[in-house]
């Protein structure tokens, strides 16, 4: 373990990275510039698909009306492949998402975005035929949801009313393959609630390589409990006589220790027109994260999760009968990280996938073979693999994405099958990702840090940059015009002496010799991280305009630091990290130029549970904190998450009651604002509300707001301006 840094050489460092890091500018900017006029927006290259031959790669506008087609090679537009300005549909006014046929003939263009919950949502699907420079919608009966084209391009799925369909171009016909879907009962094709929130996906069905099948997961969540939200007229102008009455939107949300949705698998062969159940085991609580096919058309993948999320097995499953058998197995005596689903590629023109695992006690790649049961590990070392981007045939070489410099900076790596020859790809210090060719002879590298905006690049598959596509030149210039101070780095130990990793920006005009009240902004969630080498200009930037300094500090449960370090807080949620936030703030409170009485805190969801509980637990070391839209008891919240790190509340009630603010309000020291959304389906206003009443009870005084329908992003026309207002005002009354 590293020893602790004093705390004169933290403030050397600080003052340090001041002088190195500060702007000049006079101008000052508000919320309008972060918010609404686009002031700091950073340009990009969005929306990147690499084309079949490898060489070139289509891109999406800025304004979302046209795609574009450029050469590796060169960087340079080699023409439009469409431009939806000119397609005298009414409707089409921007693409969303765009999918191109295999054969590259064909696009699908989804428009009219109508969002239901954070990953599904309704569209207007077109089918666009590049060569004829004709439109077709796909469906003249309603939106669709996750319209998909089959391998062959002759076929498009899609949900709707929670029914599964095929759209057979060629004959403009469609076929509905389920009847039984209905709101709150049975869906078909897509996840229930809970799965698309904490499994983090919204499509739950796949094609077969060769488009004779398509595999399906059925949600029966009829045995699931109801949870209600009432939902206001809010800003319509006028009372009409059917909105005399709040509506009231009712939707399936399985609480801790509650019933889940029962899962089916099924395949549909569209030649036969017959649909056979695949074979999930005896038990039904249980998960099925994913269902993928790899290269083989005859064999379905699943991911097959117990209820308690340690034992993760992946089965295949025969096409025509629908028999499974495990093709491979893991256990850990934590949890497994749902990261790892979307971390599993199987290698073409053999029987192998690469999976991620932190069986060793970080996160590397492994290579299983699915016939033999033989597994290899690929990448070895103290630091974990963040993303995997595929596998090189012609070079024998895997790229990827680890944390291997710090745990604060991401690079883009490659290595051989035997784990040997490690080559770093990126080159700049700080957060690197890649978007690969499909022949993986070129990738796009999106480079920033805490003073470099984003900046893409070509580069050939050796790292090597070909050329630099986008510098953000224009919005260099405009950061010179402000006054500022870019985002610093420091560490700070807790009381078991753990240094944790910390960033800092101090108010324009720094004067050490003078005392600062800091704000604390953090998330400190299972596996997360704030604190990252990576670009960001924002709230945190306005408040330290304000004349605050403000910290944030990744306690023990974050990120990229290894098993041990991420998983301290299994079965006791909050413990650690409300212990980790409080010593740190009575650490900066020893810093000569930190006014130790006017340290606040506040965060957002997890955040504000953490800044709930500090104010709660922290024995006065917050004079003042916000909770926007906490948990205060993770019995009311789902239970894929909750239980994946607390298992059920009827299992660890301790773990649950103990780190609850819900019954430590009678500790509340210093101010406390609570802020909450009506209709925040994720994280519902009841824990702000039951909070509320405790603190009542216990005569505590304190500040709460609430916003009418908004959800848990609390945003939409002027909201966020209203709610940040709200804060910053909040802190220079109280701090």
């Amino acid at each position: 373990m590293k020893r602790q840094l004093s705390i004169t050489l933290i403030a050397i460092l600080a003052a340090i990275t001041y002088s190195v890091h500060a702007q000049n500018g006079n101008k000052r900017f508000d919320l309008n510039d972060l918010m609404r006029k686009g002031t700091f927006r950073t340009s990009g290259i969005y929306e990147i698909r690499s084309m079949n031959d490898g060489a070139s790669y289509s891109t999406l506008s800025d304004d979302n009306t046209y795609i574009t087609l450029f050469s590796y090679e060169t960087g340079d537009s080699i023409r439009e492949i469409v431009d939806i300005k000119d397609s005298g549909i009414e409707g089409l006014k921007y693409i969303v998402d765009y999918q191109f046929s295999e054969d590259e003939t064909s696009l699908l263009i989804q428009s009219d975005y109508e969002p239901i919950y954070r990953r599904s949502f309704k569209a207007d699907y077109y089918i666009y035929d590049i060569k004829g420079r004709s439109y077709t919608k796909l469906s003249e009966n309603g939106k669709q949801q996750l319209a998909t084209f089959s391998p062959d391009g002759k076929k498009v799925a899609f949900v709707r009313d929670n029914n599964l369909f095929v759209k057979d171009l060629a004959r403009n016909e469609e076929i509905q393959i389920t009847n039984d879907g209905k709101q709150n009962e049975i869906i078909n094709g897509a996840p229930d609630w809970v799965y698309e929130e904490e499994f983090q996906f919204n499509k739950a069905f796949a094609w077969s390589p060769d488009s004779r099948n398509i595999a399906y997961m059925r949600f029966d969540e009829r045995g699931v409990k109801m949870f209600n939200m009432t939902m206001f007229m809010g800003e319509k102008p006028s009372l009409r006589e059917n909105e005399l009455y709040p509506a009231n939107v009712q939707f399936k949300y399985p609480k801790a220790g509650e019933d889940n949705s029962i899962v089916t698998v099924s395949i549909y062969n569209l030649e036969t027109e017959q649909t056979q159940m695949v074979d999930l085991g005896p038990e039904t609580d249980q998960y099925i994260p994913r269902i993928m096919f790899g290269q083989d058309a005859e064999m379905l993948v699943l991911l097959r999760l117990n209820r308690l999320q340690n034992k993760l097995e992946i089965l295949g499953a025969n096409v025509n009968n629908g028999q499974s058998k495990v093709i491979y197995s893991e256990e850990n005596k934590y949890f497994i990280d749902e990261g790892n689903f979307d971390r599993i590629h199987f290698i073409p023109q053999t029987t192998s996938f690469v999976i991620t695992s932190e069986i060793g006690g970080w996160t590397h790649l492994y290579i299983h073979d699915y016939i033999t049961g033989k597994s290899n590990q690929i990448t070895s070392g103290e630091f974990d693999v963040i993303d995997y981007y595929g596998y090189d045939l012609k070079r024998k070489l895997h790229y990827f994405q680890a944390a291997a410099t710090s745990p604060m900076q991401r690079e883009v790596y490659s290595i051989k099958n035997d784990g040997k020859g490690m080559k770093k790809l990126s080159e700049g210090l700080g957060t690197n990702t890649a978007t690969f060719s499909k022949s993986y002879k070129y990738f796009i590298n999106s480079f920033s840090n805490t003073h470099t905006p984003p900046i893409y690049s070509i580069n050939e598959s050796s790292g090597k940059v070909k050329r630099v596509l986008e510098e953000n030149n224009g919005l260099n210039e405009i950061l010179k015009e402000y006054n500022f101070n870019f985002k610093a780095f420091i560490t700070v130990p807790n009381e078991d002496g753990d240094l944790l990793n910390a960033s800092i920006i101090y108010p324009p005009d720094f004067d050490s010799t003078k005392k600062y009240p800091v704000i604390f902004n953090q998330y400190s969630g299972p596996n997360s991280q704030e604190v990252l080498d990576q670009w960001t200009f924002g709230i945190d930037d306005y408040m330290a305009q304000e004349g605050y300094v403000i910290v944030s500090i990744d306690p023990r449960g974050t990120g990229a630091r290894g098993e041990a370090f991420r998983k301290v807080t299994y079965m006791q949620l909050g413990k650690y990290e409300t212990i980790d936030q409080i010593a740190g703030a009575k650490y900066l409170g020893t810093i000569s130029w930190v006014d130790k009485d006017r340290i606040g805190i506040w965060g957002w969801s997890y955040g504000g549970f953490i800044s709930s509980s500090c104010m709660l637990k922290g024995d006065g070391a917050f004079k003042a904190g916000v909770a926007v839209a906490p948990v205060t008891n993770w019995r009311y919240y789902d239970n894929i998450y909750t239980e994946r790190y607390m298992r059920t509340p009827q299992e660890n009630p301790e773990g649950y009651d103990n780190n609850s603010p819900l019954f430590f309000a009678d500790g509340l020291e210093g101010k406390l604002m609570l802020i909450h959304g009506t209709a925040d389906d994720n994280v519902h206003v009841q824990n702000t509300m039951e909070l509320s009443e405790r603190l009542v009870q216990a005569g505590k005084e304190f500040d709460q707001m609430i916003y009418t329908n908004r959800n848990h992003s609390i945003y939409g026309g002027y909201t966020r301006i209203h709610l940040f207002t709200k804060i910053m005002n909040f802190f220079k009354e109280n701090l």
